[in-house]
């Protein structure tokens, strides 16, 4: 027996030692006070469940030996819904605003470091030593920014880690690391068109300037319709009144149709104000203009019908409403079939009463994941839910 218990004690402690980030199960203030005690930097997964690199990311990087290893050793890990309780507010606080974002936060709550998307394993690793190295921290590079460093490979990765967050000062760094190239390729083409929001961005002449390097990647009617968004985006931005958060219709409608022509423009306003009120929790006015936008849905992308459609599934209770949005996640699953909008579609099923087509995609939608590999652990649970 002895030799037994020595054994089992020898197994759970290489199943302790293997095992990948342990994240704190309190709350974030309770994180942040024993951050402080312990002299320590808070590794926080800022999260969404709809999430899907969030979702491969908690499946193959954080369950690496060698991540819970550095991690588990050098930080206070902490993982949060940011769409869920206290996370509602920190994505506010700490402008989370694309995910999945990694933020370095010492012990009097402030960002040291930050970061984002799907990264492989010595990335990650790289990303943690480099929060704990003042040196390589963001307040560090931009210093070193403004000290005039100009070197193309600094300049690219730190207008990645701060373009959600300082659109102006990334445009400043772009402004920069785009002087230092005669032509674009690529990947700087991504990069310039992540970061560009409207026709005042500083970086709106370089868009027109470089269109020819631009068209090589992405077809010049693709580089149009851009084009008009910019513009829109531009026109909905005067359009908009801050202090009564709502928009003057007929100013924009004047100055979008000369773009766009008038279906266009009415779609574009529709769909400004609707995520406005989505934005606000008006899920009544929401629903209300979303049923308007989408009266002729078969012109929609499947990732639009599919977010539209989830978002009611989440927030709308209507009955004929959720019998419209089981519509849209048809559509969508019809235009290009994957997991995220199968788990969508049987959902729906699911909450308007049709156990049986809600069993059946989430089947389906079960297959799909295991083929992409991405994490079905909440469809499973939809599928065992249903009786």
């Amino acid at each position: 027996m002895k030799k037994l218990f020595l054994l089992l004690t020898f197994i759970s402690s290489l199943l302790y030692f293997s095992q990948g980030i342990v994240f704190e199960n309190s709350d974030f203030k309770s994180i942040v006070a024993k951050a402080k005690k312990e002299n320590k930097i808070i590794f926080l997964d800022s999260y969404t469940t709809w999430c899907g690199p969030c979702k491969l990311m908690a499946k193959n990087i954080f369950t690496l030996q060698s991540v819970g290893d550095y991690y588990n050793s050098n930080f206070i890990n902490a993982k949060i819904d940011m769409e869920k309780g206290e996370g509602i507010e920190l994505a506010k606080k700490f402008k989370v605003t694309a995910y999945p974002t990694y933020l370095f936060i010492d012990g009097n709550g402030e960002v040291v470091h930050r970061t984002l998307g799907y990264v492989e394993e010595k990335d990650f690793l790289q990303f943690a030593k480099d929060a704990q190295d003042p040196k390589r921290r963001i307040g560090a590079l931009k210093k070193q920014f403004e000290d005039g460093e100009k070197e193309p490979g600094f300049l690219k990765n730190l207008a990645e880690l701060t373009i959600y967050t300082e659109p102006d000062f990334t445009a400043k760094v772009l402004d920069r690391y785009f002087s230092t190239k005669n032509n674009l390729d690529k990947e700087d083409v991504q990069l310039l068109l992540n970061a560009i929001s409207n026709t005042e961005s500083p970086l709106y002449q370089l868009f027109e300037s470089k269109k020819a390097d631009i068209v090589a990647v992405v077809s010049e009617a693709t580089y149009n319709k851009i084009n008009n968004n910019l513009k829109l985006k531009s026109i909905s931005t005067k359009a908009y009144n801050k202090e009564t958060k709502s928009y003057n219709d007929e100013l924009f409608l004047k100055e979008a149709e000369k773009v766009v022509g008038k279906e266009e423009a009415t779609k574009y306003i529709l769909s400004q104000k609707a995520g406005t009120a989505f934005r606000n929790k008006d899920i009544p006015t929401y629903e209300k203009l979303m049923l308007e936008l989408y009266k002729d849905y078969t012109t929609a992308s499947s990732m639009a019908l599919n977010s539209a459609a989830w978002n009611f599934f989440e927030n709308v209770s209507t009955q004929s409403s959720l019998q419209t949005a089981l519509l849209w996640a048809q559509e969508s699953v019809k235009k290009d079939e994957n997991y995220a909008n199968t788990d969508t579609l049987a959902n729906l099923y699911n909450k308007t009463g049709n156990k049986k087509d809600a069993k059946v995609w989430a089947q389906k939608s079960i297959e799909l994941a295991k083929k992409s590999g991405e994490n079905y652990e909440d469809t499973e649970k939809l599928l065992n839910s249903i009786k």
